[in-house]
């Protein structure tokens, strides 16, 4: 009896139908795999094999589960849909030889302006007013934009001050177009409903746009270091002098989702004079074998008192996130910090990882990070 030898490796093909090409930048593939650059949108460049048509080669391991999306070279250039929207990942377990054929209409930075959904200024899609500060640099980090958001009645209330919020994912927050997948935070129209009904006070949010070193800066790595210093020596001190802020800790919050969660926590630990509120929207606590809870437990808590909102969701990766946090909530109450006044967790055991599961649950942030002044 002859034994069936069962495969490890299957061979995909992607063949990639493009639009004309605005440039001679190749077409690249990006995607949660080595082999797709693990997200790097510039690094694996697909070959032309005809004129429109790109194709790349690769094998993978049987069961793998690949996440991947299209650029020319950065995510300023990714593939984009009908209405001008980046697409969301597309999803692929390896489980046979196959080919796989996609059809890219647009890409972002040439999709037409002719009023279609999706288009236009960013400013006519984000409700209220918004000011944009262009490639802001800090040492050893690559420059990126700065969006900020500015409170009903900012124009006309000139005597008013205003607690301020820094977002991480500054991309993500307002615009769809901007925002990962097509999805945003909805952070405008959340905090302008909000602020209507009382139930927040009037806020500054100042959205700080990631880059290609999104993981080393939202980390505890040396680029992370250079990027809380960017935010507090650099950053801050400009939206004080630019707009009428409250600027001391106690009027001054930071947020993010993943690792934008884990780096805002980990900056209301190290640098509580500045920052006294802190929203974590599924902290990655876990990335690179726990790094950050093994230094929680060995450093010492604020000496100044702070509020936290940290949440997370139960499905998917959230699962695994969960467990970190679990392991924080320990170390806080350890060291003192307990679940109440000052510290909140709210676990959503249905929520995935995703922009549209962090909107749906940014309004607890807001709400007890900024309750109404009495």
């Amino acid at each position: 009896m002859v034994r069936k030898r069962h495969r490890r490796e299957f061979t995909l093909i992607f063949e990639i139908k493009v639009a004309p090409l605005p440039d001679q930048r190749p077409v690249y593939i990006t995607g949660n795999h080595k082999k797709l650059g693990n997200w790097e949108p510039g690094m694996i460049a697909l070959e032309q094999e005809s004129p429109g048509v790109w194709t790349g080669e690769f094998s993978f391991r049987k069961n793998t589960q690949l996440q991947y999306k299209f650029t020319r070279g950065s995510w300023d250039t990714e593939a984009v849909n009908e209405r001008g929207a980046p697409f969301f990942n597309h999803h692929l377990k390896v489980v046979r030889d196959q080919r796989i054929r996609i059809d890219i209409p647009h890409w972002k930075d040439t999709f037409p302006a002719n009023g279609q959904p999706g288009e236009g200024k960013p400013e006519d899609r984000i409700t209220g007013e918004v000011r944009f500060h262009r490639q802001m640099e800090g040492d050893g980090l690559l420059p990126r934009d700065i969006i900020v958001w500015l409170p009903p009645g900012y124009k006309t209330r000139k005597n008013k001050r205003y607690p301020v919020l820094y977002m991480h994912d500054g991309q993500n927050i307002f615009d769809p177009v901007t925002a990962y997948a097509g999805t945003d935070w909805e952070a405008d129209e959340t905090a302008t409903r909000l602020i209507k009904q009382k139930k927040m006070r009037d806020i500054i949010i100042v959205g700080i746009y990631n880059t290609k070193d999104r993981d080393q800066e939202y980390s505890l790595s040396p680029k992370g270091k250079l990027y809380q210093h960017f935010i507090v020596e650099r950053l801050k001190p400009f939206i004080d002098r630019t707009y009428r802020t409250l600027p001391g800790r106690a009027h001054t919050a930071i947020m993010g989702s993943s690792l934008g969660g884990l780096v805002s926590f980990l900056l209301i630990w190290q640098y509580p004079r500045i920052f006294s509120l802190a929203g974590c929207l599924s902290p990655s606590f876990v990335y690179r074998r726990e790094q950050a809870v093994k230094f929680l437990k060995k450093s010492p808590a604020p000496e100044e008192p702070v509020r936290i909102f940290m949440d997370c969701g139960g499905r998917g990766g959230e699962r695994l996130l969960y467990r970190g946090c679990k392991k924080v909530l320990r170390i806080l109450r350890r060291k003192g910090i307990s679940p109440g006044k000052d510290f909140q967790f709210y676990y959503d055991a249905k929520a995935d990882h995703s922009e549209a599961a962090w909107a749906e649950r940014l309004w607890r942030h807001f709400e007890f990070l900024f309750p109404p002044a009495e």
